[in-house]
């Protein structure tokens, strides 16, 4: 048999035939038969990669068997070509979008808008060049690191983003962790436990979703590059040239250079403010520790206040805003015109002007504490160190004197408060000593009326042999702003039962908080019933003796107050006896209880020693009384910051 008609047998056998070949005349006998090679099977097609660097889905035909056996299914992208074509280019535009976003994005709400965004980040060119240059494993490790240290600086400026919005500053990654535990507080009493536990739940996951996304679109992107490196070595070239002559240039987009190291500058500011925090902590504690009236015997402070009833008396987010907005100073300055009226037909006077407070739309405490004892404190770093010293406070000096019963008011507590021994104050009554029996208003766990009335009951009220000092903390005007409670008889107070349908009533906190117009409308009148409420205490309960300083402990958040605004806050004194304010005369205060454009504006920090300095032996005649212990320099330290 010939090869020829051996490889014709066996090609007709393949398919499935019994016929031979017809042969014409004898066949001559044939050679024995050799053992014909196998014929060679045809070269599958290699894959293709597309240049988002998923492989090209491979036609069926090409992929058939030389048997013309069924061929095995390949997956989804080789059933639907098309849309795995699709998925693979949205997914590296996904993973583009989400690393171009975070290398520019702002850390402030109100810049955060397309121009932001379209500029250069150096630090793209930087990181594509140097995984261009990476073997594969370590390209691979790198990236995946780079992915999440980038989701971690977008977690910080997410965080940035709203401690702005809020607070009017920056995440302090030192000192700001124990202030997330408060706004979970605050958003269970504001919009209850299960939208507390909602809101916990959705931060925790984002952040997960942050970190393992961003991981993942910078090692998608690197092995795209890899796959496709000629492309993407001139793109990177390219780009870094145009960055460079822009940078040199000074080229801007929206008023913002095109040639963005926005990212570069973030970490150097984020690296800056933990060293300046690690070195504030060292020098803050120096500074507390240095009291000009420190070492003053107590029969020299206060002299000029002896046998007055004095109350010191927070009104929350009470802010310049109140007073100077043009959307909500109508309501309140007409408040305050009238409530001075009232006071002065009743024989009382009152003079007003401003204090710069060391916080800004939430942290209340610093400013209570930098009001009360003289320092500067924007941080709660500083406010552990001074509560855990003896800095003397004003209401410490009333009870050095032991002229004065001292006590608290502080409905907005509602754990353990140990840091009243460090204010002096013999009682202090938090919100489970003061009988509330009715509703919270969201945050604050009751109204200021029923506050006042309780410290009527619980101490104002009652027969004493000392004249009292009280530090009062009114809570109704805090954030969201609603429900607010209204003014009612005094009377009618009772144990607080009556504001279970007030409260109902009332507006829901979240429809106000998400709407700007409504936010600041509803913030001016919880500002008008905090002040009325105030001042209709002291026109009922007050007397001869009563002599009261209100102020506000910082301005509303920028919704409110407006971004850029100041940090201003009102502060009046009020008194029925004249001398008191005499004694205060050379501060160029404004009559009444709302104080000016003009009127003076000092550091929240600076009332203590002009206070202590007002009412002591020798008004005016200097900082502190002499006394034996007495640092001449740490006076002339004193005096200097005056």
């Amino acid at each position: 048999m010939s090869r020829q008609s051996s490889s014709h047998q066996r090609s007709e056998t393949d398919k499935g035939t019994t016929e031979r070949a017809p042969t014409e005349g004898p066949t001559p006998e044939s050679p024995p038969e050799v053992e014909a090679e196998p014929e060679a099977t045809p070269d599958l097609p290699a894959q293709r990669q597309d240049d988002t660097g998923e492989p090209d889905a491979v036609p069926d035909q090409e992929v058939s068997s030389v048997h013309d056996t069924p061929a095995a299914p390949k997956g989804w992208r080789a059933t639907y070509p098309a849309v795995a074509r699709a998925v693979a280019w949205a997914a590296t535009g996904l993973s583009l979008a989400l690393v171009f976003i975070a290398l520019l994005l702002p850390t402030q709400l109100s810049l955060v808008e397309p121009r932001a965004f379209m500029r250069i980040p150096v630090e793209g060119v930087f990181g594509a060049t140097l995984l261009l240059m990476l073997p594969s494993m370590a390209r691979r490790v790198v990236a995946v690191l780079a992915g999440v240290a980038l989701g971690a600086l977008t977690i910080l400026n997410l965080l940035d983003i709203g401690f702005n919005e809020f607070l009017g500053r920056g995440f302090n990654v030192v000192l700001d962790w124990i202030l997330l535990d408060d706004a979970q507080s605050y958003v269970k009493d504001a919009l209850g436990g299960t939208a507390a536990t909602a809101a916990v739940i959705g931060v925790v996951v984002l952040a997960v979703a942050v970190l393992v996304l961003m991981g993942l679109a910078v090692l998608r992107i690197s092995n795209v590059m890899a796959r496709n490196s000629a492309v993407a070595t001139r793109t990177t070239l390219v780009l870094g040239t145009v960055w460079v002559m822009c940078a040199a240039l000074g080229v801007q987009v929206a008023g913002a250079p095109f040639a963005s190291r926005s990212t570069t500058a973030l970490v150097q500011d984020r690296a800056e403010r933990v060293r300046k925090t690690l070195k504030d902590e060292r020098e803050f504690a120096k500074v507390a520790a240095v009291d000009t009236y420190g070492d003053t015997p107590g029969d020299q402070l206060l002299t000029g206040l002896r046998g007055k009833d004095m109350m010191f008396t927070f009104i929350e987010s009470y802010g310049r805003s109140a007073i100077e907005d043009p959307a909500i100073a109508p309501g309140v300055d007409k408040t305050l015109k009238n409530a001075t009226k009232r006071l002065s037909k009743a024989g009382f006077a009152s003079k007003s002007g401003w204090l710069t407070s060391a916080t800004y739309g939430g942290s209340s405490w610093l400013g209570h504490s930098t009001f009360l004892t003289g320092l500067w404190i924007d941080n709660q770093n500083r406010y552990r160190t001074v509560t855990a010293g003896d800095h003397m406070s004003i209401t410490r000096a009333f009870q050095r004197t032991g002229a004065w019963r001292t006590v608290g008011i502080m409905p907005g507590v509602t754990k353990g408060w140990p840091e009243g021994k460090f204010y002096g104050l013999d009682h202090v009554y938090d919100s489970r000593d003061l009988g509330y029996k009715g509703p919270k208003f969201s945050w604050s766990t009751m109204p200021d009326q029923y506050a006042l009335k309780a410290f009527e009951h619980l101490e104002h009220g009652k027969k004493r042999d000392k004249p009292l000092m009280s530090e009062i903390i009114l809570t109704s005007s805090h954030q969201p702003w609603a429900p607010i409670p209204k003014t009612i008889p005094w009377s009618q107070v009772g144990d607080g039962s009556v504001y279970k349908a007030i409260q109902k009533a009332g507006k829901n906190p979240a429809d106000v908080f998400t709407d700007s117009t409504k936010v600041k409308a509803e913030y001016g009148k919880s500002i008008q019933y905090s002040v009325n409420s105030l001042i209709d205490y002291v026109l009922k309960y007050g007397n001869k003796n009563t002599v009261l300083v209100f102020l506000g402990d910082h301005q509303p958040l920028s919704r409110v107050s407006g971004n850029n605004a100041s940090r201003d806050v009102p502060v009046a004194i009020v008194a029925h006896d004249k001398a008191v304010l005499d004694r205060i005369s050379h501060w160029g205060w404004e009559d009444g209880l709302m104080p000016g454009a003009k009127a003076p504006v000092w550091k929240m920090s600076s009332f203590r020693d002009r206070f202590l300095d007002a009412y002591g032996p020798n008004p005016g005649g200097g900082t502190a009384p002499s006394s034996p212990s007495a640092s001449p320099k740490a006076s002339a330290k004193a005096s200097a910051k005056r």
